[in-house]
């Protein structure tokens, strides 16, 4: 057991300090989460305020200490799609796009219009993949299905955003 872990331990049974540094501990990541669903940087730190009540009131719920950070990415997930749907907003996170090596030559309204026309699961896995940097197994964990499914979803969501990007009629490098 690393000592993450041990603090995870720790908080679980109750010691508000050591809840307190995995928080800290995992701040930028909850953040980074936040601020690409939620695009605004008031909002994300609320967000990252909301989940750490949260995650406080029901630590006792983590099964596995080794996976702390994927449930609190889970819970900020979770947080940032029901402040989407209260808003009837989508985001759209460009940088997914640049990594995939999609030409410049689509401007950022079609790169928004495109993103718009995909699903929340197409938008959630790629944010995850690119904007987190997350690994297909770490994926696979904090959307709790197997790493298969991720690698299928993850296919399926770059070939609906390139085919929606070739329907403008642009010129794609994928």
């Amino acid at each position: 057991m690393n000592s993450n872990e041990q603090l995870v331990e720790e908080a679980i049974n109750g010691n508000d300090q050591a809840f307190l540094q995995l928080i800290q501990l995992y701040k930028m990541d909850l953040y980074k989460t936040a601020l690409s669903f939620l695009r605004n940087e008031e909002e994300a730190i609320e967000a990252i305020q909301e989940i750490t009540y949260r995650a406080y009131k029901n630590i006792q719920t983590v099964q596995e200490s080794a996976y702390f950070k994927t449930w609190l990415i889970r819970i900020m997930i979770n947080y940032c799609n029901d402040q989407l749907k209260k808003k009837k907003q989508v985001v759209v996170n460009e940088e997914i796009i640049n990594i995939q090596g999609i030409s410049e030559n689509h401007t950022r309204m079609e790169l928004k219009d495109a993103m718009l026309g995909l699903d929340d699961r197409s938008r959630e896995i790629l944010t995850l993949k690119y904007f987190n940097d997350m690994k297909i197994k770490e994926i696979a964990s904090t959307m709790q299905c197997p790493e298969g499914t991720v690698k299928t979803w993850l296919n399926k969501a770059l070939k609906a955003l390139r085919d929606k990007l070739e329907d403008k009629g642009g010129d794609i490098h994928v």
